[in-house]
């Protein structure tokens, strides 16, 4: 199964530096959720690697390719990023072109609707959707290829109790049938229940990886752990 790696990964916006040297690794088998506060660089590392973004310097690779050099993309990686529904679109149709641009049947398009809970939906326009109900439709277009990697950009965000739990249990049994999970969350809480490995970014740079048993010890919660990662104690103002 595919590896994900950043190496030396850099992105400059005239003066401004997304991204400053920015190196990590994805391990297949695991959930690893990439967690930085606003403006760390989580999205810009999330672009380059599918593609949608140049780096200035540096590289993002998977399995050793770059996502444009990947025979069959969709097959390969399934992401949920930067939301591009037609809102006049019903979500059968939005699955269906997805599923002609992935070379898959369109069978395949009504199992993943019933999949992600949108069967009596399908012919429903995504213009009036919930946020919940897009995020289980960017689920199913991620899912259309039947890929070995998911990159997901705050999957869990809009969902309902039940949809984070049901999300909670696909991310489980996807890595656990040896797929690389990457996604990123605020929702630290959820994080902490589902992830194997956490990599953290600070200013365009990691801050730390690893497995979260070992950055996140017994007695400790993962919000403390990660507020000392990214504003150390001694850079923390004090509230009026």
């Amino acid at each position: 199964m595919p590896t994900l790696s950043f190496h030396r990964l850099e992105k400059r916006y005239g003066p401004v530096v997304a991204l400053g040297g920015f190196t990590a690794t994805v391990l297949p088998g695991r959930v690893t959720a990439f967690l930085g506060s606003n403006g760390a660089g989580k999205t810009t590392s999330m672009r380059i690697m599918l593609g949608l973004s140049e780096p200035t310097s540096g590289r993002a690779m998977i399995d050793g390719h770059r996502y444009a050099d990947l025979p069959s993309p969709l097959r390969v990686v399934g992401a949920v990023l930067d939301q591009g529904f037609h809102p006049n679109r019903s979500a059968r149709n939005h699955l269906r072109l997805v599923a002609m641009q992935a070379r898959v049947s369109s069978r395949r398009v009504d199992e993943l609707l019933d999949f992600v809970g949108l069967g009596p939906a399908a012919g429903r326009r995504v213009g009036g959707f919930s946020l919940g109900m897009r995020q289980r439709l960017a689920l199913a277009t991620a899912l259309v290829g039947d890929p070995a990697v998911l990159v997901l950009d705050e999957p869990l965000n809009g969902l309902d109790p039940d949809g984070i739990r049901d999300m909670r249990r696909f991310l489980r049994q996807f890595a656990d049938n040896g797929g690389t999970v990457f996604l990123s969350s605020h929702l630290l809480a959820e994080v902490a229940a589902i992830a194997d490995d956490l990599v953290v970014i600070d200013a365009g740079r990691l801050a730390a990886a690893g497995p979260l048993c070992d950055l996140v010890p017994d007695g400790s919660d993962l919000e403390s752990v990660f507020q000392n990662l990214v504003h150390p104690a001694h850079e923390r103002e004090p509230l009026p």
